[in-house]
């Protein structure tokens, strides 16, 4: 599109209003091919994505952005930081939640700032086109970040940055502006580290900068539908929704400031959640408490296929009435699940000879 506007200074108003929406780094970047396509494509045929198959059924809009945005020619990636103000074990019964699903659900509120940036761009430059981004589209935003200048991309595959570590969410604001772009981030400050690949209880990194997903924790409390094999469920430990340990152990996220933001703080009574008291809730109990999180990605029958399986796993014989009543659920995974997790439990409750 021809423009008689100062592009820059469209780049540095939408930069500043970033901040005041609680971006904490910003960065813009053209809409070309991301160098990362290769290597997701080697991802995707080395088995690594598992049952997330939307990865290989969108793999053209990886490579053209155009399938995203019509017309795409920039895009400003940005910086959310969500790290609450502390992550204290679960007491027991209860599960571990990934500290990024404390909060409301981030795909809500993070394109509702995002709309907002994009009305502005409409405002100084009108007629354009503009789409508000996070981890739902078909986007490699940790690549795009990268080349965007808001960091390097850890031997843990996740987007780390000298300030904020990794503890943030990516978004983008794709639009057909040719705004300017800023230098890419070229180091790599993981050295000679490798905190993160040995503490996976998992060895879900294959190698470094490769995560086999079918392995990691996140994948399966978050994408499973099946009742896992006994080596996943014991992989799980004590995690009811997704895993922190590969950025709990990473020295940049050492010294990471909490988030005073309100949407990813944790409910009233903390982040953790009590599993027994799970199995005798409705459906409206249910809808109610996770609707408006990430953990209802999971819905019912996953939360509670978890909940027992932790349950099993912490050892916690007075959960036993509670997945009692889940061996009577109407889904046949919960109740299957639910009779593993007691028979595990008595188990390990029989003196020994």
């Amino acid at each position: 599109m021809a423009l008689t506007l100062d592009l820059a200074d469209v780049a540095k108003q939408l930069k500043s209003a970033a901040g005041e929406l609680g971006f904490v780094l910003s960065g813009i970047t053209p809409a070309a091919t991301p160098p990362g396509y290769d290597a997701l494509q080697a991802w995707l045929a080395a088995g690594y994505a598992g049952e997330m198959h939307y990865f290989a059924e969108r793999l053209p809009a990886y490579r053209d952005l155009n399938l995203v945005l019509p017309g795409a020619s920039s895009l400003l990636l940005l910086a959310m930081p969500y790290l609450p103000a502390s992550d204290t074990p679960p007491p027991e019964g209860a599960g571990r939640v990934a500290s990024y699903a404390w909060g409301v659900d981030y795909h809500q509120e993070l394109w509702r700032r995002l709309d907002t940036l994009c009305e502005l761009l409409r405002t100084l430059v009108p007629g354009c086109r503009c789409r508000g981004v996070t981890d739902s589209a078909p986007l490699l935003e940790r690549e795009f970040a990268q080349l965007a200048g808001l960091g390097w991309i850890g031997k843990n595959t996740l987007l780390l940055n000298r300030d904020y570590g990794s503890w943030f969410f990516l978004a983008a604001l794709v639009s057909d502006v040719p705004l300017p772009a800023d230098q890419p981030f070229a180091a790599d400050h993981c050295g000679t580290c490798t905190a993160c690949l040995t503490a996976c209880p998992t060895n879900a990194f294959v190698q470094p900068y490769v995560l086999d997903a079918t392995r990691c924790i996140s994948y399966l409390t978050i994408e499973t539908r099946t009742a896992l094999s006994e080596t996943d469920r014991q992989r799980i430990g004590d995690w009811l929704w997704g895993c922190d340990i590969c950025q709990m152990v990473c020295p940049w996220n050492n010294k990471v400031p909490s988030t005073t933001d309100p949407a990813w703080q944790p409910p009233a009574g903390g982040p953790a959640v009590e599993l027994g008291e799970l199995f005798y809730w409705t459906d409206e109990q249910f809808a109610t408490r996770f609707r408006h999180t990430p953990l209802w990605r999971a819905k019912r029958r996953g939360l509670l296929r978890n909940a027992a399986i932790v349950l099993a796993n912490q050892g916690e014989t007075r959960a036993i009435p509670a997945l009692t009543q889940g061996t009577a659920d109407p889904d046949e995974l919960v109740r299957a699940v639910s009779a593993w997790a007691i028979e595990k439990l008595q188990s390990k409750s029989l003196p020994g000879p």
